[in-house]
């Protein structure tokens, strides 16, 4: 039943994306036209997606290689936050005072856009895996963190009155009642996170990093409606590794925690 609900589930999203395609082919032929014979102004605001797609298998190699190295930096700077947002949040759980003290600490920090963050860290540590690894660890605590501590919080009274009446002690309730309960607003923050993880690398990127997808958008903006495709190809591979890093997340949820409503409608209606 699962692997009919998963399959149901990938035929959807490739019509949605075959539809999306196809409208964006569309859009793209309506503005050449009325363009005129200017087709190079006209492609650099809207290419032909085929010929976006026909550019990443050109240079596949070389997007494959500079977004393996996005990817991994975002993902190292993304299981650094995610740690620090969790562990901040049973902090915050275990005592209003911690609460109290960090929680505002925790909201301004993301009162600083992340375009504006990135060169200043960037400008001083002058290592881009460095960079890289803090900015993803940068926006990812934050969403984990408020997440995670609304999970922990979600428990009922009746619930913990229950495990006292076992004479369960606070460790034994937070290990079987408490962090169980927190898993899934654990992976809603971790989901939100996984995409921002990536757009903070290759804002980094984007200042001057010797490598990374981010490097090919900026040098493919150098050389202007000549390298459009390239262009386009590198903000489609960006766009991927979200979709990926996201539905990476996403499979880890399901086999973590399977008890979820959702997941037990989508079996139980396959």
């Amino acid at each position: 039943m699962n692997e009919r609900s998963n399959r149901r589930d990938t035929r959807w999203i490739l019509c949605w994306a075959g539809g999306l395609l196809l409208l964006w082919e569309a859009c793209a032929w309506l503005l050449h036209q009325s363009s005129g014979p200017a087709g190079t102004s006209a492609a650099s605001k809207l290419p032909y997606p085929h010929l976006v797609l026909a550019a990443i298998a050109a240079g596949g190699s070389e997007l494959a290689g500079q977004g393996a190295v996005t990817f991994g930096n975002a993902a190292l700077g993304f299981a650094a936050g995610a740690l620090i947002g969790y562990l901040l949040a049973i902090g915050m759980s275990l005592s209003r005072t911690a609460e109290r003290i960090f929680a505002p600490y925790a909201v301004a920090s993301q009162m600083v856009p992340i375009i504006g963050l990135a060169p200043i860290v960037y400008g001083i540590l002058h290592q881009a895996e460095t960079a890289r690894v803090l900015m993803a660890a940068y926006v990812t605590f934050f969403p984990v963190t408020v997440h995670a501590l609304r999970g922990l919080k979600s428990v009922q009274p009746g619930q913990l009155e229950l495990m006292r009446s076992l004479a369960a002690g606070r460790r034994v309730t937070y290990r079987k009642l408490i962090l169980p309960a927190a898993l899934p607003g654990l992976f809603t923050g971790l989901k939100i996170a996984a995409p921002l993880a990536i757009t903070a690398s290759v804002v980094v990127e984007l200042m001057g990093a010797p490598d990374g997808i981010g490097v090919l958008m900026v040098s493919s903006l150098y050389y202007g409606s000549a390298q459009v495709y390239t262009f386009w190809s590198t903000v489609i591979v960006s766009m991927g590794i979200g979709l990926g890093a996201y539905g990476i997340v996403s499979w880890i949820e399901r086999r973590v925690a399977p008890w979820q409503p959702e997941f037990r409608a989508r079996r139980g209606g396959s």
